[in-house]
């Protein structure tokens, strides 16, 4: 009858040769996701290591998106991928047909605002889910709207809230309010302060005295913006909203065309002419009514899409009549 201490020892030794097996399976499976043929002679653990922390790490992401939920998976509202060529290194697998990207360089395409990585030809199938993490978002001003929003979880971008509490708090009967300029240095220093430490930034009096710097601060965000307050692809429904004559009638076109704006938009469009609206009640003191507000707000918050520069030029009248319907009608549209 076998002692204690050897039924222990051949317990040990069968528990090494079960995991050798499972070793040796997830090798033969990592050799088949990478493609390779492996003949007799096995590398040794060594070659194995490197590529086994690579196959994890990248296995990873994988894992975590099939394991959402289908209603977690559904966004907010759709965020289409910034997609930009990468090159790669190490190994690296598709996150939406989670094959292996072969090559050496440019094997794929990464999303510039949330880091997904996919083959060229996948991006096309991937939804609209992109949801911006900050470690992509590397600046403020020139970033797309919804990106912006959506890293920082805000219901509008941070420049847009902190500059008009500003004026509000300060400036709303300043004389020329919007039509002055500020200093153009200290403008740009906004700008660059906002981009380096966003919701941090100091845009109070004592950093800078003259509101002009902060009106033309949010000025310039609006105007980098790369699609504008009233996208490209409501901007033809605004124009025709506004070249109606029946006030009823352009009242109702007005609230189909606010229909077409993405909610980041739509609700950045609403507290902005809110504001405006505020501006124009202390007429008395800044002598900025809404008509003049428009001229300034008009070719800002919207610009024409791929248009003749005749064709544009003939659309400023509609886009400063477009801006002054909407402040006016700001309680009755939004």
């Amino acid at each position: 009858m076998p002692s204690r201490e050897s039924y222990e020892v051949h317990k040990e030794e069968k528990s090494l040769v079960q995991k050798a097996k499972r070793e040796t399976n997830q090798e033969d499976i990592l050799a088949a996701a990478l493609g390779m043929r492996m003949g007799p002679q096995k590398p040794p653990a060594t070659f194995w290591q490197p590529l086994k922390l690579f196959a994890y790490s990248q296995l990873t992401s994988l894992v975590r998106r099939a394991s959402l939920r289908e209603s977690d998976r559904t966004p907010k509202y759709e965020k289409v991928h910034n997609f930009k060529v990468h090159s790669f290194r190490g190994p690296h697998w598709c996150e939406h047909c989670a094959s292996f990207m072969w090559g050496l360089m440019a094997q794929g395409v990464k999303c510039a605002d949330c880091g997904l990585n996919v083959h060229k030809h996948c991006s096309a199938m991937v939804p609209n889910d992109c949801k911006p993490d900050l470690r992509h978002v590397r600046k403020v001003y020139s970033c797309d709207l919804t990106t912006l929003v959506k890293a920082y979880n805000t219901a509008r971008p941070m420049v847009v809230d902190m500059c008009i509490r500003e004026i509000e708090s300060r400036g709303l009967k300043s004389e020329g309010l919007y039509r002055i300029s500020g200093f153009s240095d200290s403008v740009e220093e906004v700008k660059m302060a906002f981009d380096k430490d966003g919701e941090k930034t100091d845009i109070s009096v004592n950093a800078y005295e003259d509101i002009n710097i902060i009106t033309g601060a949010l000025k310039l965000y609006l105007r980098d913006l790369p699609v504008p307050i009233i996208s490209y692809d409501a901007y033809s429904r605004f124009i025709e909203a506004a070249k109606l004559t029946d006030p009823e009638k352009k009242l109702e076109a007005f609230r189909e065309a606010l229909t077409l704006l993405p909610p980041s938009h739509s609700e950045t469009l609403k507290y902005l002419m809110a504001h405006l609206k505020r501006v124009t009640q202390n007429e008395k003191y800044n002598l900025m009514n809404a008509e003049n507000l428009a001229i300034i707000f008009g070719p800002t918050l919207m610009q024409a899409p791929n248009m003749d520069a005749i064709t544009a030029l003939n659309d400023i009248r509609y886009q400063r009549q477009v801006v002054e319907v909407l402040i006016k009608n700001e309680d009755i549209l939004f």
